[in-house]
């Protein structure tokens, strides 16, 4: 089965630099960036494993990684705008 990455250099590659450096100055957005990227790798493993999982389950996964990458974005802009 074909998995397509959701990591987020690869969503965002034009703030690629804004990522690595918020990744090293905000405490915050390294957190989120982490939940984000583990939710992320929990989802392709399931996905890619075929793992039998309930949709509930694989749903509310996919919400949460839609909020983490929501909000990552947000404070992606932010930066950008402030620089």
């Amino acid at each position: 089965m074909h998995v397509e990455h959701h990591d987020l250099h690869h969503e965002f590659p034009e703030m690629r630099e804004t990522i690595i450096r918020l990744k090293a100055e905000d405490a915050h957005f390294a957190r989120l960036f982490d939940a984000y990227h583990q939710c992320t790798n929990k989802v392709e493993a399931l996905e890619g494993k075929d793992v039998p999982v309930d949709d509930f389950t694989m749903e509310a996964m996919k919400k949460e990684r839609v909020r983490l990458k929501d909000e990552l974005y947000r404070m992606l802009v932010a930066a950008q705008a402030a620089a």
